[in-house]
């Protein structure tokens, strides 16, 4: 099932020249097209970049003091209560 026009919105990426030409050659050797490519990408990496900057807010928050941070046998003894 594709996607629906109306359920898509439109935006620009500028990309380096090699990039897009490789882009270009995976997309002709396919039959694709590049907006099929960077959709992909797009939805394949966002899930990892989101996961990466919530981490990086945890690990700033366990820095200043603001998270607590508990070892793992004391985890799993909680666990078991």
């Amino acid at each position: 099932m594709g996607i629906r026009t109306e359920d898509t919105r439109q935006t620009a990426v500028r990309l380096p020249k090699e990039t897009y030409a490789r882009l270009k050659v995976l997309a002709e050797k396919t039959g694709r097209t590049t907006t099929y490519y960077i959709r992909e990408a797009i939805e394949e990496h966002l899930e990892d970049l989101e996961d990466i900057y919530l981490a990086e807010q945890t690990l700033e928050r366990v820095r200043s003091g603001e998270e607590e941070v508990i070892g793992s046998e004391e985890f799993w003894r909680d666990m078991e209560d």
